[in-house]
């Protein structure tokens, strides 16, 4: 497990564009996997800028996001399919069938979930997934108590974040919210894993995550037993990390 913190959020927003820019040009044909939230609109910004500016092919890459909410309307801004689209997949001009994204909404989701990982083994799994980390520890929507063999599914929100998405779509509170997410056992096999964060608010499970046991109680743990992974934090959220490893004359 290899360890990178930048010197602030600038550098981390560059040096995680440029890891996502280099799985594209080391492999034309790359699956990548990619996450939404405030940790990866800069990174998703600047990759789109530099394609911009300097061209290259992305027509046989395919993008997807680890998870994508369910029971809402797919034009919903805070949807994954409309941020993607929106931060990357629109700018590179990544073909809609390179595109792969499970629908928002559907009568029968654990078929979508099957269809999903079709789709992604049809080409030949995910070589990368840029994967966020939340302040409770999920990956993806794995919430805290997602067993580690779990398998692509829908999980229920975390209550804060269905409570805001409630307010800004007015769905009524019959309707059922949650998020049909790769499971952890899939996200493990992918062939490189970059955790990242930013942010102080991350430094405190971030710490836990990597530094204490692996177990279901903080999903994002079983990073630790991935044969090809990187830890990429900014400062604030590696301070204690960095920390930790001062103490012990680790050189990260």
């Amino acid at each position: 497990m290899k360890v990178t913190i930048t010197k602030s959020e600038q550098e981390f927003d560059v040096t995680a564009a440029w890891r996502i820019i280099a799985q594209m040009l080391e492999k034309r044909n790359s699956v990548i996997g990619l996450s939404t939230g405030q940790t990866t609109i800069g990174m998703h910004r600047i990759v789109s800028e530099i394609y911009a500016q300097y061209p290259f092919d992305v027509s046989n890459i395919t993008l997807f996001n680890v998870d994508e909410l369910t029971n809402l309307e797919r034009e919903y801004a805070g949807s994954c399919y409309t941020m993607i689209l929106n931060q990357i997949a629109g700018p590179l001009g990544i073909p809609d069938e390179n595109f792969i994204m499970p629908p928002t909404l559907s009568d029968d989701f654990v078929a979508e979930s099957i269809l999903f990982e079709k789709r992604l083994a049809e080409r030949g799994g995910a070589d990368l997934q840029m994967l966020g980390i939340g302040s409770n520890g999920h990956i993806g929507i794995n919430q805290p108590g997602t067993p580690l063999e779990s398998e692509t599914w829908v999980s229920p929100m975390d209550p804060d974040f269905e409570a805001r998405v409630r307010r800004e779509t007015q769905v009524p509170p019959e309707i059922e919210l949650g998020g049909l997410t790769r499971g952890i056992k899939n996200i493990m096999h992918t062939r490189k894993l970059i955790l990242i964060a930013k942010g102080s608010h991350k430094a405190e499970i971030v710490k836990q995550a990597i530094l204490g046991p692996v177990g279901s109680d903080i999903p994002a743990s079983v990073v630790q037993l991935h044969p090809n992974c990187e830890i990429l934090l900014d400062a604030d959220a590696g301070a204690l990390v960095a920390d930790y490893a001062k103490e012990r004359g680790y050189n990260w």
